[in-house]
């Protein structure tokens, strides 16, 4: 079955959003979500989530599996899955076309390359049958135009690996092919859905830096969807946590990751293995997230949290503004913040 196709402004957006992002930036806007909610059978996986990427900056977007990550990446694409009911206004460069933009202006990096990749096709004919779907340009072109894409992402000898099927590639080489698909149109936003989640630490480490090379060499922002905060630490600009589908704290990465505002937040910080010579054992979130169609009532981590009151378990705490942070905490105030505070607090 074919995704389901979504055609950008879906539905009313709601006046004032959860986490809208009203302050202008000094730096513009690329990519803008509002109010995005997606819902399987009447129970909403992502509830209300609101965000911009900038040009060029690098977005991670954080959280726990059954968090909405995936899913929200792939609505920006319009590849929700079927079944799938999607509210909400996702703008690309002020367009909400986004059937359009596909392939052209936005992209994916999967986290399974060799399902995204034909297994019957040799991968330099798909990188040129990308070029020529956007360019329109001879074969001849669009196939020097593919072997140059795998030369620039690492692939050896790429005019003869690109006549090979994707199983004849490594599982590193097939995510640099994906890579180069990607990234061979010049789009302005590029999202990478766990992109290294099949590869050892090896590999891992040198896909992160072909993807950040050529995102570079293109322009593109990228929208970069992962669970290790090591990779957040190393290549985000900003960070988006979420959690049961909704947004729990956004900010300029370093500061999130070193005074975190939300309880969910330091819970998965508090979980990283620490440096030094003596092992610890690593403390753990207790409980799983809950499922789409069970939310408890109130906030949805209160029944995990050590700082739950009676009050969170009775109401949903609303994003509000820090400074440059947004977080949906009743006690935000009770974690650690950074030097010099005095920073403005106001609802979205």
């Amino acid at each position: 079955m074919e995704p389901e196709e979504l055609p950008g402004a879906v539905g009313e957006a709601r006046p004032a959003p959860e986490g809208a992002e009203e302050r202008p930036s000094t730096h513009g806007t690329l990519l803008s979500v509002r109010d995005l909610r997606i819902a399987f059978a009447g129970a909403e996986a992502v509830r209300g989530v609101s965000f911009d990427v900038r040009p060029r900056e690098v977005l991670a977007l954080v959280g726990e599996s059954g968090a909405g990550k995936s899913l929200t990446a792939r609505a920006l694409l319009g590849m929700t899955p079927p079944g799938a009911t999607v509210s909400g206004e996702i703008r690309l460069a002020g367009s909400t076309d986004l059937a359009a933009a596909r392939g052209r202006r936005i992209s994916l990096v999967p986290q399974d390359a060799l399902s995204a990749l034909s297994p019957v096709h040799p991968v330099g004919d798909q990188l040129a049958a990308a070029v020529r779907s956007v360019h329109g340009v001879s074969r001849r072109e669009a196939r020097a135009r593919a072997v140059a894409a795998l030369e620039r992402v690492g692939v050896p000898q790429a005019a003869r690996r690109s006549r090979a099927y994707p199983h004849e590639y490594s599982g590193g080489m097939r995510q640099r092919a994906v890579i180069a698909m990607a990234t061979l149109n010049e789009p302005d936003l590029v999202v990478a859905d766990e992109p290294t989640t099949a590869l050892d630490a090896g590999h891992r480490e040198q896909v992160l830096r072909v993807l950040a090379e050529q995102r570079a060499a293109v322009g593109a922002a990228l929208l970069l969807v992962t669970h290790d905060l090591d990779v957040v630490r190393e290549h985000a600009d900003r960070m988006l946590v979420l959690y049961a589908g909704r947004t729990s704290e956004l900010g300029p990465a370093g500061e999130v990751l070193a005074h975190p505002r939300a309880p969910y937040t330091a819970g998965l910080l508090a979980s990283l293995p620490q440096d030094g010579p003596r092992r610890r054992r690593l403390p753990a979130l207790p409980g799983t997230p809950p499922a789409p169609g069970a939310l408890p009532p109130g906030c949805a981590f209160a029944p995990r949290c050590p700082l739950a009151t009676d009050h969170c378990h009775r109401e949903e705490p609303q994003p509000r503004w820090t400074g440059a942070r947004l977080v949906a905490c009743h006690h935000s105030d009770r974690l650690t913040a950074p030097a010099g505070g005095n920073e403005e607090e106001r609802p979205v």
